[in-house]
């Protein structure tokens, strides 16, 4: 499955076009390597996502082409979550 697409599906983010632009500009990373938009996602992969202030490191645990929201949590695993703090004034 094409990483903006899983990003969608899983719900991590809520558009697609939204997720291609984020991965097209280089702020996600797949098992380490820097990944485009069209880039497969395989269960078991790492999937590191750079927001702002957040970054987000999840483990595929699943591979659905659609899902209901309440399912969508379990296509995935949290590994972590950590935040950067601003001090700029």
């Amino acid at each position: 499955m094409r990483l903006d697409k899983f990003l969608k599906v899983s719900r991590i983010i809520k558009r697609r076009s939204v997720a291609k632009d984020i991965a097209d500009q280089g702020r996600v990373t797949v098992n380490g390597k820097v990944a485009k938009s069209s880039s497969k996602v395989a269960i078991g992969d790492e999937i590191v996502i750079n927001f702002g202030n957040k970054t987000l490191t999840v483990k595929v645990n699943d591979i659905k082409d659609t899902t209901k929201k309440n399912e969508s949590q379990d296509l995935y695993t949290v590994v972590s979550e950590e935040y950067q703090e601003d001090y700029r004034m």
